[in-house]
This record gives C-alpha cells, sequence and structure tokens, in this order.
C-alpha cells in the first residue's frame, strides 16, 4: 500500500531552488569578470541570506527539513554503506545524502564568508576587508578563488551525480519531490507540517535574515 507524504515543505523547496539560482549566478558572474563582479556579489549576499534562512529552518522547518531527521551516526552510514538501510532512509535524506548537504552547506557558507574578505587588487573587494589583517585577506582570497571554488564544483558535480545515479540506477526520483514536495512511501510516516501559517513563519525568517545582512552591510558602507 502507497501513501503521498508530503516529505518538502514549501519553503525548503523555495531554497533549495533559488540557492540553485544563485549559485548559478555566482560561478557565471565569476568567468565573465569585470562589470558582472557587482551581480556576483549581489548573488552571494543572497546567497548568505539563504543560508542563513536554512541554519534555522533547519530547527523550525517542516519534519523531512529539520537537521534532527537526517543527522545520522557514523555506525548508521557504515550500516548504509553495506547495505544495511532503514525504511525510514528512503523518505527524506538517506546517510549519504546528509552528507552531502551537510557539506555543501558548510562549504557554500565558508566560500561566502571568504568572499566577504576577499580582495582581488583589480576591481573587486568584499565589504568586510578593511575590518581584518591583511594576512585574513590574502588567505581568503586564495582559498576563495582557488581552493573553495574546486571544492564546491567537485561537490556539485557528485550531488548531480547522485541524483542521476539514484534516477536510472535504482529507479528513484529525487527531483520530482523536490518540486512538488510530495513523495509515494510504502510504510505510514508523519508527513511535514507546510500550512499557511508555517509558510508566513518561513517568510518572515527570511526576511529577517535578509534584513539582518542588509544591516550588516549597511555597517561597512557597502
Amino acid at each position: 500500500m502507497s501513501n503521498t507524504v508530503r516529505v518538502w515543505d514549501l519553503p525548503t523547496r523555495v531554497f533549495h531552488w533559488a540557492l540553485v539560482a544563485c549559485v548559478t549566478g555566482l560561478v557565471t558572474t565569476a568567468q565573465l569578470g569585470g562589470n558582472a563582479m557587482v551581480w556576483h556579489f549581489r548573488c552571494g549576499y543572497t546567497v548568505l541570506s539563504l543560508l542563513l534562512f536554512r541554519m534555522v529552518w533547519g530547527l523550525l522547518g517542516g519534519h523531512w527539513s529539520r537537521f534532527s531527521s537526517f543527522l545520522y551516526s557514523p555506525a548508521t552510514v557504515l550500516r548504509y554503506l553495506k547495505g544495511q538501510s532503514a525504511p525510514e532512509h528512503s523518505i527524506g535524506h538517506n546517510p549519504l545524502g546528509s552528507f552531502s548537504v551537510f557539506a555543501l552547506l558548510g562549504f557554500l557558507l565558508l566560500q561566502v564568508a571568504s568572499g566577504l574578505i576577499s580582495d582581488d587588487e583589480i576591481a573587486a573587494a568584499g565589504p568586510l576587508v578593511k575590518f581584518v589583517p591583511n594576512s585574513w585577506v590574502s588567505n581568503a582570497t586564495h582559498y576563495h578563488a582557488n581552493i573553495g571554488k574546486l571544492i564546491l564544483l567537485g561537490l556539485l558535480v557528485l550531488h548531480i551525480g547522485a541524483i542521476l545515479f539514484y534516477r536510472f540506477k535504482k529507479g528513484e526520483d529525487l527531483v520530482a519531490p523536490m518540486i512538488r514536495g510530495d513523495k509515494q512511501i510504502s510504510i505510514a510516516v508523519d508527513s511535514s507540517r507546510d500550512d499557511g501559517r508555517s509558510r508566513l513563519l518561513a517568510a518572515a525568517i527570511f526576511l529577517g535574515c535578509a534584513a539582518l545582512v542588509a544591516w550588516t552591510l549597511g555597517q561597512t558602507g557597502s
């Protein structure tokens, strides 16, 4: 018997696709350089707002969007790799998927943070450069342009590769639920809360995060 379960609430889905769009914009504008760097910074500020939102929503969001629902122990990950998966692993993020999510969020946050204190000494300088020592600026610039970028690109390739693997090898479509929100599940589990009140809460949280980023930038004169 199949049950329709709301796995990904609307705020999580909007966050996901907005992040995809912004990261695409970051990669594109970084390659173009020049005047496109204005939009590079704008995309970066938006990503920072989105990441702050996701950290809060990981505590207050729908059940399957909460970090507690996909924070697995090393032993669980090891059993999963051995093929000993539990039924609930097929609902939200499985143990390997959770590693990918946490890695992407962590390195995206590090990439944005390093960008805020980077200076290419040509035309683009982060808004917090003047508040940190020159050695920090130098290290952050090197990391942002040469290390962090490659790590993120590698994680994105692995993420897309995993989606394709599950789609064509295991017959599991991971993209459709992130669009529609629902999955057909063979076991009885609770759906994520996804009603008008939770969506208004998410909107308020995101606006608060965006306002915090804007206020911080305002203090720097950016």
